[in-house]
């Protein structure tokens, strides 16, 4: 039998499934025998324990997972919830219902906020599971502690699940939702592990079954065959062999930069391992998030020429900071929204508070002054030429000569001749772009399914910019979740992307693949994508 769902990278994994244990149900809502004081006890006493134990998890997790595990551990010792649940328990409801009534309303004020703070709403779940399992004395939900590697089949992971993977467990990752730029995507791609999203029927999978899960084209084999192994051998050793080393460039030459997306200075031994040619997005955010005060042009300094330093003569494309309501920070104030992805984020947040924009682009000269890096920069969220040009211009003023816009709002894809007018260069986020195509949040699971860059709308927005790159002689990279895909990043080049940037452990599957096309060949493939009616229709169309 064969499942089908999309593949993440192109690797292949063969192991037994073990499913994630489902969410726990909704507690009832019947009456308490015991006191209000005694009741309360036990909600404190879960909550305490749920703490403790998400700390101890973070110890142990370390890296970014220690981040997300410790605000987790913080949540479930949150004063404001702790009272909400004491004052629910006064009025009749058991520690259990107290408990999931108090969380959820918390999660419901979240998910309207939109943004970055609706994805804080599935860690509030988590704790939430985890206190009403502690109270009615059974295992906690999560990823299951065995100790033998397995294919994890789950409806879609919590961002705390993900954080703590054991990828010396975990062969492979199965979901039933989530998309291809979901975060169980992003993150199994970032850890290398095999993935295969969006598998509708993956909900008949149980436990024991032995499964062959093939993300090179998105399947998934129960019970495979001898001869299925030693098919998926004979790929992964072609694989072994084929990948290349060196730059990026396809069949006949051409020459397609292959960069890396970075999030801190901690990411740079293992982009320059897998050899990425630079960096094509450095991601600043590391430095505001978490803190009361914006940092001081010399600690900005000190961390960007680490990061210059380290790519000596090499492109390093910096992104200002990308926050504003949908993260917000107690320094860059916007104020309540009631759709923050729509609202004041990006340059548009620190057009207003500029004096954080120039310390920063000021940081960035004094830095790319120390070393030999090829620095150029990149604001995020903008609309149009009226903020090319108020952002060019700022940067330059600030001793950065080569600057550009990243393009993830369709307004700026319609406009891209007169963007790449002003602008050195252009960087498509396809990840935003689809959100704002598609009308989509992107981290909302009910609407997962809109979120695919092989959408044909995307596509063709992507086609006005690289034809506006064509016709002005300035490049246009992608720097999106989109160029991981190895056979859309051919597609992408078809399409007029000069050059692509991604997690570094999808460099290697996408060199390979360009080199097995010539640009020519890459443009005819742009064109039955286009062509397409849905993002499936664009990739069955492109694969065969």
């Amino acid at each position: 039998m064969r499942l089908q769902g999309v593949g993440v990278g192109r690797g292949i994994a063969h192991g037994t499934v073990v499913r994630m244990p489902d969410p726990i149900p909704e507690p009832g809502t019947g009456h308490r025998d015991a006191d209000a004081d005694t009741e309360f006890s036990r909600a404190a006493q879960a909550l305490q324990a749920v703490s403790v134990d998400l700390a101890q998890r973070a110890d142990r997790a370390g890296g970014e997972a220690k981040g997300v595990l410790d605000a987790q551990s913080m949540m479930a010792q949150d004063p404001a919830l702790l009272d909400d649940v004491r004052s629910r328990i006064s009025t009749g409801r058991t520690a259990e219902r107290a408990v999931f009534e108090a969380f959820h309303g918390f999660q419901q004020m979240l998910i309207s906020m939109g943004g970055y703070m609706a994805e804080r709403a599935s860690d509030l779940g988590d704790v939430s599971q985890r206190a009403i399992a502690q109270l009615h004395g059974v295992p906690a939900p999560g990823v299951p502690d065995v100790d033998h590697p397995f294919v994890l089949v789950a409806h879609d992971l919590a961002p705390a699940d993900t954080a703590a993977l054991d990828i010396t467990k975990v062969l492979g990752l199965v979901t039933i939702g989530g998309g291809p730029t979901s975060h169980t995507a992003i993150l199994a791609r970032s850890k290398a592990i095999v993935a295969v999203v969006g598998v509708s029927d993956a909900a008949s999978l149980v436990d024991g079954t032995t499964v062959l899960v093939d993300a090179s084209d998105g399947s998934v084999i129960l019970d495979p065959t001898p001869d299925d192994l030693a098919a998926a051998e004979r790929r992964l050793a072609a694989r072994r062999v084929a990948a290349p080393i060196g730059p990026g460039k396809l069949a006949d030459g051409t020459g397609i930069p292959l960069l890396a997306n970075i999030g801190r200075p901690s990411d740079i031994a293992d982009a320059l391992l897998r050899g990425a040619e630079g960096v094509g997005l450095f991601r600043t955010e590391f430095l505001f998030l978490g803190t009361d005060s914006a940092p001081t042009v010399a600690e900005q300094q000190e961390q960007y020429r680490t990061v210059f330093a380290a790519f000596g003569g090499k492109k390093v494309i910096v992104r200002t900071l990308d926050a504003g309501s949908d993260k917000p920070l107690s320094f860059l104030p916007t104020g309540h929204e009631d759709n923050p992805a729509l609202g004041l984020r990006g340059i548009r947040a620190t057009r207003v508070h500029e004096a954080i924009l120039r310390d920063q682009l000021a940081a960035i000269a004094a830095a790319a002054a120390e070393t030999d890096a090829d620095v150029a920069v990149m604001a995020p969220m903008v609309a149009d030429a009226a903020e090319t040009g108020y952002f060019v211009t700022l940067a330059r003023s600030m001793g950065i000569p080569v600057a550009g816009v990243m393009a993830e709002v369709p307004s700026c894809a319609l406009v891209a001749g007169q963007v790449l007018g002003i602008a050195d260069f252009v960087s498509i986020g396809t990840n935003d772009l689809t959100q704002y195509t598609l009308a989509a949040d992107r981290l909302l699971g009910s609407v997962a399914s809109y979120q695919d860059p092989w959408h044909p709308a995307v596509l063709r927005l992507v086609k006005l910019l690289g034809d506006a790159g064509i016709q002005s002689g300035r490049p246009v990279g992608v720097c999106g979740e989109a160029a991981a895909d190895p056979m859309l990043a051919v597609v992408l080049v078809g399409l007029g992307a000069t050059s692509l940037s991604m997690a570094p452990s999808a460099l290697a599957d996408v060199r390979t693949e360009l080199r097995q096309h010539t640009l020519e060949h890459a443009r005819a493939l742009a064109v039955r994508a286009l062509a397409a009616s849905t993002p499936a229709e664009a990739r069955a169309a492109v694969r065969t």
